[in-house]
């Protein structure tokens, strides 16, 4: 039976900075006003610094297509993610980018894509496989599975191991602890605090990235010592590290790697993760649309790279929960000199917010913004916004070198459930997002699962 639509989230008409700064520190989501969805631009004032939401599809373009130099990613940002990534290619601006994305990209290229997919292919089985067990009817917490089997992408793609590998559960289990405890932002996106203060971090968490950055390390040297040998499986991650930055001819050392392998782990599994489940607790709400993909999926023999294509239903699901519920929900760049947008003066060292969760819900792009309707992207309201107001991965320059790696591995992960399982809402579990290092649910996202019979 199909399942009454959610209501929109609830949205005051106005927030005090007080109200602001407590929601702010513990659900960013909550704290988005309802005049935020409507407006082109917006101006949010402290004592410490001014920042700007940017909705105005021009002015987006302007600051992540057109102008990205001149608006760098914001260091505030970044403040309660260092100890894990380090230099990572995820809080660096400038030459030192620019370097690491010319030895990251051809990674994940499409012809690498193909030699990546058998991997995620074992790793959706083997998540299917440990589902099984499960599949009674009775309520299971479906952020824990995607988190699992994404995790399991990630170490078979990056470095040959299953997700029962020692090291790779350890890391696993470590991140699930750091992300837990990690809010999207810190105090120091507040204040800009003095280099030589001390920053402070929830408990636990510098215990835990420097325990992954250990265990990174001692896979990442490994790995070296196979190239050197001739004995390195050809993953990503011996790709990467035999490739040189054409302008230099040098390549990332083992610290320059540890930083970057760990944020392929909070992308590729975080991000995915978040996706995935709210994709299947959409799929849940909608029975006729898991349905109609379910029958997609068996249409198919088997799920082979080139064929994947043809789940054209399973795609448009995919991306619409990705415009509901984008799994970073808020971008900073920081401008580096004075500029005038909508006749506002900006000051050098504004913060200019990009937010795909205010701009996939504005009101004045999308028809029936609040909706799930994966039907859209076949409309021209949906083509249009897909072009202009669609940034689940960013855009520009610093667009995510692994969009391709992840709307391959989210349509084949639902394609792999949803032929042999049926999932559905548990009475009285709504998932309510929040923003952690993704849009997560507060209180999990608990669906019921059972064999599928077509």
């Amino acid at each position: 039976m199909t399942q009454n639509p959610p209501k929109p989230p609830a949205r005051p008409d106005r927030v005090s900075l007080w109200q602001y700064a407590k929601l702010f520190r513990t659900d960013i989501l909550s704290a988005q006003p309802a005049r935020l969805y409507r407006a082109w631009m917006a101006e949010f004032k402290t004592p410490f610094f001014r920042s700007y939401l940017l909705n105005q599809p021009d002015l987006v373009e302007e600051v992540m297509k057109k102008r990205p130099d001149d608006f760098p990613k914001s260091s505030r940002v970044g403040e309660g993610l260092r100890p894990l990534l380090g230099n990572s290619v995820f809080l660096t601006n400038g030459e030192m980018w620019k370097r690491q994305r010319r030895i990251i990209d051809p990674a994940f290229e499409g012809g690498r894509l193909r030699e990546s997919f058998s991997a995620m292919l074992d790793a959706a089985d083997a998540g299917q496989a440990r589902l099984a067990p499960h599949a009674t009817g009775q309520p299971v917490e479906i952020e824990a599975v995607t988190s699992h089997i994404a995790a399991d992408v990630i170490f078979r793609t990056l470095f040959s191991l299953p997700i029962e590998d020692e090291v790779a559960q350890e890391v696993f289990s470590r991140f699930r602890a750091y992300q837990q405890a990690q809010p999207i932002l810190n105090l120091a996106a507040f204040i800009r605090l003095p280099n030589w203060m001390p920053r402070f971090y929830p408990k636990g968490t510098r215990k835990n990235a420097a325990r992954i950055r250990d265990l990174i390390t001692q896979l990442t040297t490994q790995r070296m010592a196979q190239i050197k040998a001739g004995t390195a499986p050809q993953d990503l991650a011996t790709k990467i590290m035999t490739t040189v930055d054409p302008e230099t001819g040098k390549g990332f050392d083992t610290e320059e790697m540890v930083d970057q392998v760990a944020i392929f782990f909070l992308a590729g599994h975080e991000t995915s993760a978040s996706a995935l489940a709210w994709t299947l607790y959409l799929l849940a709400r909608y029975p006729e649309w898991q349905d109609k993909l379910a029958q997609e999926v068996t249409e198919l023999d088997t799920l082979t790279f080139s064929n994947l294509s043809q789940l054209r239903l399973t795609r448009d699901v995919f991306r619409e929960s990705l415009r509901l519920y984008p799994p970073v929900p808020m971008m900073v760049r920081e401008s580096t000199q004075a500029e005038t947008f909508r006749d506002r003066d900006i000051p050098k060292g504004a913060q200019m917010v990009l937010s795909p969760w205010h701009l996939h819900r504005h009101t004045r792009l999308w028809d029936n913004p609040d909706g799930f309707d994966p039907a859209r992207w076949q409309t021209e309201n949906g083509k249009t916004c897909q072009r202009t107001a669609y940034i689940p991965f960013s855009s520009g320059a610093r667009v995510c070198t692994g969009v391709g790696f992840a709307m391959l591995e989210g349509v084949l992960i639902l394609a792999t459930l949803l032929r042999a399982y049926r999932f559905e809402l548990v009475e009285g579990r709504e998932p309510q997002p929040v923003a952690h290092l993704t849009v997560r649910s507060a209180n999990g996202v608990w669906l019921k699962l059972t064999p599928r019979s077509l």
